[in-house]
């Protein structure tokens, strides 16, 4: 194969984040329910899943099936944190959430701290133990 050697691949930015999940419900519960996405429509394939809209970003869930990899957190990974596999969302106030993830009583990973460029970055995990962090941006 030839590449060409001006060609420049360019990303412009995470279209979507797919997770294998066990229970769609439980799943729709938190990406909808707890983090206030919008569920979209998906293609009719021929396996379980729901799409969400995440900003710009779409987050597709697919049903554990016996052609799907396997749901939740990678099994050889022990330690969950915010130093491991992860991705994140960007909300208005990552303290705020923290103190509402609370109330509700669901649990952190690492509470709301500041990040030593300003961001404040709270994690917790989703229910097949995917580790998400909520960050808000540093202020300017």
């Amino acid at each position: 194969m030839s590449v060409d050697a001006d060609f420049q691949i360019r990303v412009r930015h995470i279209d979507h984040v797919t997770l294998v999940v066990r229970d769609l419900r439980a799943s729709r519960q938190f990406y909808v329910g707890l983090l206030g996405m919008t569920e979209v429509p998906r293609p009719a394939f021929s396996f379980d899943g729901a799409w969400f809209q995440a900003g710009a970003t779409l987050i597709h869930l697919i049903s554990e099936h016996d052609q799907s990899g396997p749901a939740g957190y990678p099994a050889e990974v022990l330690i969950k944190s915010g130093r491991n596999h992860h991705f994140a969302f960007e909300v208005d106030d990552a303290y705020a959430a923290a103190e509402a993830l609370k109330a509700k009583g669901i649990p952190l990973i690492d509470d709301a701290k500041l990040r030593p460029d300003g961001a404040v970055q709270v994690f917790l995990v989703d229910p097949d133990q995917h580790v998400i962090e909520l960050c808000t941006s540093p202020r300017r």
